[in-house]
């Protein structure tokens, strides 16, 4: 029962993923005439040197930590407010997935246009307001990629509230009632009742949004392609360009064996943290 499953993990994500680490092995290059060459770990010595991918590294993380922190404390906060019993709740429940019906590249240029110097909405305002007569943010050194990260935090919202909303509506309001008759304060329920309950499906997804944000590759790409100067260039975007830019299939190979290794750690991390929690309840 379980084969029908593990046939299409086989073919398209173990299947390529073996063909990958061997690939990073060789030196293949495109439109070389020889035979490709086994080299062994050449391409890793030479990417354990390579600045420029561990500086797209450091970009990684400090893409995914900045988009998946604040992603998450916002959820929160939306789906606690939509957790309430309000009025055309209904309403702002439908609102609030939309970005997530919407495929990346659409958001890319949505935003583009947003963050347009001479025509986008974000420089009309702040012109209107008199702060500013306009600034080019997408292709400004210091502001492309805060202004990346506003658009990664945007378009991942609504997973996460939809996630920890579920989370919410699965806890007895018995347990909240019951601690408000004690005298518990808003802060006090949350911590004591809130957030023991959603606790497992707030590290879940934390957890997966740390590994899809990491591996963001399209969203980026339509913004700012990694510019300017290799300001927003992922590892992603890194290993893309020496592959189908300069042909360096080995040792774009290499580079994603390198990424896949470090989301493997954290996923393991994440895994350990979540059996010892089980054996501590």
């Amino acid at each position: 029962m379980v084969l029908p499953a593990l046939i299409p993990i086989l073919v398209l994500s173990v299947g390529p993923l073996l063909y990958g680490i061997g690939l990073s092995l060789t030196d293949a290059q495109s439109g070389r005439t020889e035979p490709t060459q086994w080299i062994g770990a050449l391409n890793f010595r030479d990417l354990f040197h390579d600045t420029l991918f561990w500086d797209s590294f450091r970009i990684g993380l400090l893409w995914a930590v900045g988009v998946t922190v604040p992603q998450f404390v916002l959820a929160l906060g939306l789906a606690l407010l939509l957790n309430e019993n309000l009025r055309f709740r209904w309403l702002a429940r439908a609102l609030a997935i939309i970005p997530w019906a919407m495929p990346e590249v659409v958001v890319g240029i949505m935003w583009r246009l947003v963050y347009h110097p001479d025509a986008g909405v974000l420089n009309e305002t702040l012109s209107s307001l008199g702060l500013g007569d306009g600034r080019d943010w997408l292709t400004g050194l210091g502001t492309a990629l805060p202004a990346v990260i506003v658009v990664g935090i945007w378009a991942g919202m609504p997973q996460t509230t939809v996630a920890l909303l579920a989370g919410l509506q699965n806890t007895p309001r018995e347990l909240h009632e019951a601690a408000a008759m004690d005298g518990a304060g808003a802060w006090r329920r949350f911590r004591t009742v809130t957030w023991p309950a959603i606790r497992p499906v707030a590290l879940a997804i934390t957890a997966l949004n740390f590994i899809w944000n990491f591996n963001s590759f399209a969203l980026v790409y339509v913004l700012t392609n990694g510019g300017p100067g290799g300001r927003t260039r992922l590892p992603m975007l890194f290993a893309y360009e020496e592959a189908f830019r300069y042909g360096q299939f080995g040792y774009a190979a290499a580079m994603g064996c390198v990424m896949v290794a470090v989301i493997s750690v954290l996923l393991a991390l994440y895994l350990v943290g979540r059996l010892k929690g089980g054996d501590e309840q």
